[in-house]
Parts: C-alpha cells; structure tokens; sequence
C-alpha cells in the first residue's frame, strides 16, 4: 500500500490541546534582576573614582639652574669638501684579475641517452637526437646479455659541458642521459 506524505497534513502536538496557554506560570527572573543592579551600581562607583583621581595632580618638577653657567663659544664649522668626480675616475680605470689556469682533465666523457636491441630503434633515436642539434653515434656492444646499440654522444672535455647538452635534451623531452667517463672500445 501506498502512503501519500505530499498531501499529508501535519498533527496536531498531542501533549497540549490547539489555541489554549500552558497551564503552568512563569515567575518574575528576581534574581537576575538583583545581580544585574549590583553590577550597575559597582560600575558607577567605578567611574566615580576614576573622575575624582584625574582632576588631583602632582606638581611638576622644576628644573634646576647652575647661578653661574660659562656661555659656550662654538668654532665654525669647516667648508664642505669637494665630492671628486667617480664617472670620469672610473671611465680611465682598468681592473687586473688573476685567472687562474684550468687543470686539464684527466679523463673525457661521453653521454649514453638510449640503449636498444635492435639497430633500426638506435637509428630512429639518433635522428630525434639531431633534430635537436646534437650529433650522436650509434655504437655496438656485446656482452653477456647479447648484442645492444647504444646511442652515444661525446666526447666532452669537461662535465659542464656534457651537462649543457643534457640540459638541451632535456628541455626537447630527451630524458634519462647518463654520464660516463669516456671508453676507447
């Protein structure tokens, strides 16, 4: 069976009858009415005090004064110095630094970005790898694992260098580059 809640009236509270006061008086909140009396009469005294305490104040004290006081004779003050001219000084200076020479290195390297099974795959990197400027090699290598192709670039002299070229791989979505000090095989 179904019920109809939309067009169900609301009841009637059962515990008091419609129309008609509860039966029960309130009383006067007595009290509440002696504290809140207490508190505005504190309050007032309060004020009161405080009115009465600003009016009354000590004297101030006077200053005291040497009979004889020397009168000071101040000395001029000397003339401003001249501000020397920094833009033509420093126009006809030459600065000496000492650079100190580079160590040359002990070792070159070279970048692995990719290894694969098969040649084809190499060579398809190598090509995404010169359309970013860089040229790279495909190197064969055999191991115990069979044959792999690596895709090599270098040699760099220096590791800042290599770095410089990871970075402009990276920006181009080449990731994964790795570093190795260069092999003669």
């Amino acid at each position: 069976m179904a019920r109809d809640y939309v067009g169900r009236k609301p009841r009637a509270n059962k515990k008091r009858p419609s129309g008609k006061k509860p039966t029960g008086k309130r009383r006067f909140p007595l009290v509440a009415l002696v504290i809140l009396l207490i508190a505005i009469i504190a309050f007032v005294t309060l004020l009161y005090k405080i009115n009465n305490s600003a009016t009354k104040q000590a004297p101030l004290p006077t200053a005291v004064v040497p009979a004889q006081a020397k009168p000071v004779t101040l000395k001029p003050l000397p003339k401003q110095p001249k501000e020397p001219d920094y833009i033509e000084e420093l126009e006809n200076k030459q600065v000496k630094v000492k650079v100190p020479k580079q160590k040359k290195a002990a070792h070159q390297y070279q970048m692995q970005c990719a290894s694969f099974r098969n040649r084809d795959d190499a060579e398809t990197f190598k090509a995404k790898v010169a359309f970013t400027g860089l040229s790279s090699q495909v190197r064969r290598s055999e191991g115990k694992n069979g044959v792999w192709y690596r895709v090599v670039l270098g040699p760099y002299k220096t590791r800042r260098a290599a770095d410089s070229d990871r970075h402009l791989l990276q920006r181009n979505g080449i990731n994964g580059c790795q570093l190795w000090y260069w092999n003669w095989d």
